[in-house]
């Protein structure tokens, strides 16, 4: 059977497909219009339908929408309940609207669709399917945390034979998500968009304010909690958008950061007492805060936690397909991994550089060439194979660098048109991460903890450690990654380090490169050494 899944009314629309069970492709529809997060200012436009995303994975399967057996959307507007908004009462009308109209849009979208096949997927119970029946194991707890959905900002249970069991939900205003929103925009940044700003800065504070705000987000012990208005001026002034953060909002994301996981451990901890599982997934947008994730791992009761690497509200999209397969009894097959986006062939790479009219060269083996790249202290821009799906560049879309050099972090910052505050990853072969990094789970395939990083490596990785002395790792299996694992071991040949610095291929404010023409003219507009496209290298002195 076929299920087409879909997410559009929050942010970060998306598609996603699986077929007999099986994750086929996955994409966001930023990768395609090339607006981040798929925001818009058009009435009824300002959620996209993933229309370009949901006929790529069409494409991709040789299927048209007259071949799917259902479409999952992730809202169901008939879970709303009015005044319950709190933050946005004229926004959860629009969406509200917005989603009862998604049968007829999405038939614009998809010619041949039948209208009668959209299946309304409650947000949350996508969430927890994206992750649980994803996951690679079997049976799992299972916890979302985000701003909010129809009417419930939280949902946790478990899933045993496919089946989802809820255990405990928080209904709105309460909002661990809303809350961290609102201190997201009170630091002067995007609200619901730069959540991740916070998290790093939180590094370069202490957790000051832990009384005040310990009474105002709190567990209430039977699988739920309250979060009550803060005043977050008396804690630190309002920050302008692009002023530069102080100490005082340093500790004051710090202060939040802590309060944050707490609540997050006792949720977990009670989540175990009613399961009685082994391992525990995480979806919603509070998944993706690697920080709160580690500590779950560490300090938690579970013996393993797995995250969905496109926790966000782009995996409902995946989430609402696997909750309609396993709804049907189809049997679900653990996703491949995040590499589930458009890919090119070598002569489409090879036209692709014809066009552009520029000087290229295809040397023997390009992972040794970029190895050699970097060992000489010159920036890389890797495009290989399939897109992620999901906001981290995991060896597929990235920025390359080498992590020895302490400056090549103001470097990238300065290239991507980043704030100087915001540490990169290291990307390290999955056989040589336990000789560098502890305290979070190994493998790390997704960069979705963060590992204290060694002390006798810290400074011979002074551009990937951060001010905490920690590090968001991303491990590489040759199995997974046959060429991104050559370059690191010619990396390692070459400067004795099995790491490389990985951040995401794109400049402030664009999404990450997803085609080729969007490398080439990121390769055009920023300063970058080297574009590694598929097996080809471009030079940037050697461009005409």
């Amino acid at each position: 059977m076929r299920f087409l899944g879909i997410n559009a009314v929050f942010h970060d629309p998306a598609a996603a497909l699986v077929a007999d069970g099986r994750v086929v492709a996955a994409a966001e529809e930023e990768r395609f219009s090339r607006r981040k997060h798929g925001k818009q200012a058009v009435p009824f436009s300002t959620w996209e339908q993933p229309g370009q995303a949901a006929r790529w994975c069409l494409e991709r399967a040789g299927l048209t929408a007259a071949d799917l057996d259902a479409v999952g959307f992730s809202y169901d507007p008939d879970l709303v309940e009015s005044g319950l908004a709190g933050h946005d009462p004229s926004g959860e009308q629009l969406r509200t609207e917005f989603a009862r109209r998604a049968p007829a849009f999405l038939r614009t979208e998809l010619p041949g669709l039948d209208p009668a096949k959209v299946r309304f997927v409650r947000h949350h119970v996508a969430h927890a399917a994206s992750a649980a029946l994803a996951a690679p194991a079997g049976d799992s707890a299972v916890l979302v945390a985000d701003g909010r959905g129809e009417s419930t900002s939280y949902l946790a249970g478990e899933y045993r034979a496919g089946r989802f069991k809820e255990l405990a939900a928080q209904r709105l205003p309460h909002s661990l998500g809303l809350c961290y929103e609102d201190l997201t925009e009170h630091l002067g940044f995007a609200r619901s968009s730069d959540e991740y700003k916070v998290m790093a800065l939180a590094s370069y504070g202490s957790p000051v304010h832990l009384d005040y705000l310990r009474e105002r987000v709190r567990a209430t012990g039977d699988g739920g909690f309250r979060t009550e208005p803060i005043d977050w001026a008396a804690l630190a002034a309002r920050c302008a958008r692009g002023e530069q953060p102080t100490r005082r909002h340093a500790d004051l994301a710090a202060s939040v950061q802590c309060v944050l996981e707490e609540v997050l451990l006792d949720l977990v901890r009670w989540l175990h007492e009613q399961t009685g599982q082994e391992r525990l997934t995480l979806a919603g947008g509070i998944a993706l805060n690697c920080v709160a994730n580690t500590r779950l791992h560490a300090e938690g009761p579970f013996e393993s936690v797995w995250i969905q690497p496109a926790a966000g509200d782009a995996g409902t999209a995946l989430g609402a397909a696997l909750q309609l397969a396993a709804d049907a009894g189809e049997p679900i097959e653990p996703m491949p991994g995040a590499a589930l986006g458009r890919e090119w062939t070598d002569d489409e790479l090879e036209s692709a550089l014809r066009q552009a009219d520029v000087a290229y060269e295809r040397p023997d083996d390009v992972a040794e060439s970029v190895a050699q790249a970097l060992a000489d202290d010159e920036i890389v821009a890797w495009f290989q194979g399939r897109a992620e799906f999901g906001p981290r560049a995991l060896g597929h879309r990235s920025l390359l660098a080498h992590p020895g050099r302490a400056g090549n972090l103001e470097r990238l910052n300065d290239v991507k048109g980043r704030e100087q505050f915001r540490p990169v990853a290291p990307m390290v072969l999955a056989g040589r991460a336990a000789e560098i990094f502890s305290r979070g789970p190994l493998p790390s395939p997704y960069m979705l903890f963060v590992h204290d990083v060694a002390d006798a490596w810290r400074p011979r990785l002074p551009a990937v450690t951060h001010v905490d002395g920690t590090a968001r790792v991303q491990t590489v299996e040759p199995a997974d990654d046959p060429r991104t694992a050559r370059m690191l071991s010619g990396f390692a040949d070459r400067t004795g380090l099995p790491v490389v610095v990985n951040t995401s291929l794109n400049t402030a404010g664009r999404p990450m490169v997803d085609s080729p023409r969007d490398a080439l003219e990121c390769f055009g507009s920023a300063p970058v050494d080297v574009l590694a496209l598929g097996p080809f290298l471009v030079r940037r002195h050697r461009n005409r």
